[in-house]
């Protein structure tokens, strides 16, 4: 079958449960997790680094090469909380409670598929950032978290 474009809303993603490694709880979006969806926008962003290779030789043209390359993706949507305990959606919380962590424990594993896919991309050492969260007299109340790999990607089956 030929390549095609896929819905945005069908895209999966998962957080390691940091303190039961190998534990993965799913992000509910439109057809992921279970229940409402509360994710419905992300973004996967890049960073590189450049080495200044001029030289006299360069005649007055810059020469650089790539020397590292950063990947980072953006979860938004509302923040989802049972109301009858008031307990954050799981992933969410997961999330919020990787954020606060520092130096080794700060990162922990982040997976992500694109539907119809038989791998996951894998980060398995990723950093997690909280962004804005809120809104206004008649909204829903807004959530999101910024993930930044820390290392190589790789890939794992989706069973």
């Amino acid at each position: 079958m030929a390549p095609r474009k896929y819905n945005a809303r069908d895209v999966r993603f998962q957080i390691e449960d940091f303190l039961n490694p190998g534990t993965w709880t799913e992000f509910r979006t439109a057809n992921g997790g279970s229940g409402e969806g509360g994710i419905n926008t992300f973004s996967r962003g890049f960073e590189y680094e450049d080495a200044d290779t001029t030289t006299f030789g360069s005649a007055g043209r810059a020469e650089s090469q790539t020397m590292q390359e950063g990947m980072s993706l953006t979860l938004e949507g509302f923040r989802l909380v049972d109301p009858s305990t008031g307990a954050l959606d799981p992933a969410m919380s997961l999330a919020e409670l990787q954020a606060s962590r520092l130096g080794n424990d700060s990162v922990c594993g982040f997976r992500f598929a694109a539907p119809g896919s038989t791998t996951w991309t894998v980060w398995a050492a990723s950093k997690w950032q909280l962004g804005d969260s809120g809104g206004s007299n008649n909204d829903k109340v807004g959530w999101a978290v910024t993930v930044t790999r820390s290392g190589p990607s790789t890939t794992a089956a989706i069973s």
